[in-house]
């Protein structure tokens, strides 16, 4: 039986060896204890009760990276050019779900093509430009985690929601610059237009000067961009009629009650400067739910024309030592005014520490503080709502998380 399961190893070996071809088994857990002062446990009388509340959960909900295993490969075709595959499942550590609404590859699936003078053509579910090109100059993809989003992730930095059916381009990396661009494929018949999503991004990385842009358009959102994934939307009849879930941060009372957007429309731009041991950067972002009323989602509060979440981040990350990095960050989200609510504003401040136990292992605390001003999306006074937390039973909350990440 040795003999057997050895000649078998040497026949596989021989054959990548020959196609020179290569495949990675990799993956993170990430879980950790989380706490917040006021978390929502009813609603009666249509004002909500909340007390504090102590879990134990995965990085998807509030941590630093959600936990995942995936498969990565290569095949070199030659002349340059070579074959690529990623698939990748999110999973819940502390209960071993599936993670992105079930989906069993929900994080990453997806083929290609890849030439380094040419660039890279990718088919499948993917990540879009708008988000590789920002996302690493905000505290959630940088030191602070999904708990460090702006209003539940609503400008999607934090990859809350990936793109389906689609086709993206990437150019190799020349002088620093680098730029993506990506069409999702409605796939209705009659009106190319519905369902689709498009987006581009441009990205820049020198010595001590880091900039990104991006932009991303996605028509019908309540079914191509936010219910991308099983028992998804940005807004079901459950979550219109009272508040969302830690597990479902498209149910924010903040926004979810705009599904009936025919476009959403996300803008951003991010820099950093490095000087010496540390680094400050800056997130903006422009979010619009735009056309409000069509027949896209649900609109039981009758809303009409856009509504435009405008998002302004400051922060500082410090490397003490090779082994420990603090980071601090100021949020500012602002809504306009929704049928004559007045609009809404969300202040939060995000605290982080990260110490390395080794390379692949490294244990971490967060903390966000957040204030919320004005009328939410449901109509009803505006209520804070941490990231990947059950939403505030007041204008006030704090998030904090204890965890342990390790990577394979």
């Amino acid at each position: 039986m040795k003999k057997q399961l050895a000649a078998c190893g040497f026949a596989v070996a021989a054959t990548a060896s020959h196609a020179q071809t290569s495949v990675t088994l990799y993956g993170i857990v990430d879980l950790g204890i989380t706490y917040t002062n006021s978390a929502q446990t009813g609603v009666a009388s249509g004002h909500p009760h909340g007390g504090s509340q102590f879990a134990l959960t995965d990085a998807h909900t509030t941590g630093l990276s959600g936990s995942r295993w995936g498969l990565r490969g290569t095949e070199e075709l030659g002349n340059g050019l070579s074959a690529v595959f990623v698939i990748e499942n999110g999973f819940m550590a502390n209960s071993g779900v599936l993670a992105q609404g079930g989906a069993e590859f929900g994080r990453q699936a997806y083929v290609g093509l890849s030439s380094s003078r040419l660039g890279t053509v990718t088919l499948g579910r993917q990540y879009d430009p708008l988000v590789e090109s920002v996302q690493s100059f905000g505290a959630s993809g940088a030191w602070g985690g999904y708990m460090s989003s702006h209003l539940n992730d609503v400008d999607n930095l934090s990859n809350t929601n990936r793109i389906n059916n689609s086709i993206k381009f990437t150019t190799p990396t020349y002088r620093g610059f680098r730029a993506g661009a990506l069409y999702s494929f409605g796939g209705v018949a009659g009106n190319t237009s519905q369902n689709q999503i498009w987006s581009l991004g441009v990205s820049y990385s020198g010595n001590a000067f880091a900039f990104g842009a991006g932009y991303l358009n996605a028509r019908n959102p309540n079914v191509s961009f936010y219910g991308n994934t099983p028992n998804k939307g940005l807004a079901t009849a459950n979550n219109l009629g009272s508040f969302g879930s830690a597990t479902a941060p498209e149910s924010s009372p903040g926004y979810a009650g705009y599904a009936s957007a025919h476009t959403t429309e996300i803008l951003g731009a991010g820099a950093s400067y490095t000087l010496g041991q540390a680094t400050i950067s800056t997130v903006v972002t422009n979010t619009r739910f735009d056309s409000l009323g069509s027949s896209s989602g649900p609109n039981p509060l009758g809303y009409t024309g856009n509504a435009i979440f405008t998002s302004a981040e400051l922060g500082v990350r410090y490397r003490w030592t090779p082994s420990l990095l603090t980071g601090v960050a100021f949020d500012y989200t602002r809504r306009n005014s929704v049928k004559g609510d007045g609009g809404a504003k969300y202040f939060q401040l995000d605290l982080g520490a990260i110490y390395s136990l080794s390379k692949r292992t490294d244990v971490y605390a967060l903390a966000v503080l957040q204030r919320a001003t004005g009328r939410d999306s449901l109509g009803q006074p505006a209520v804070a709502n941490i990231s990947g937390f059950t939403p505030s039973a007041t204008d006030k909350q704090l998030g904090v998380r204890l965890g342990i990440r390790h990577k394979f």
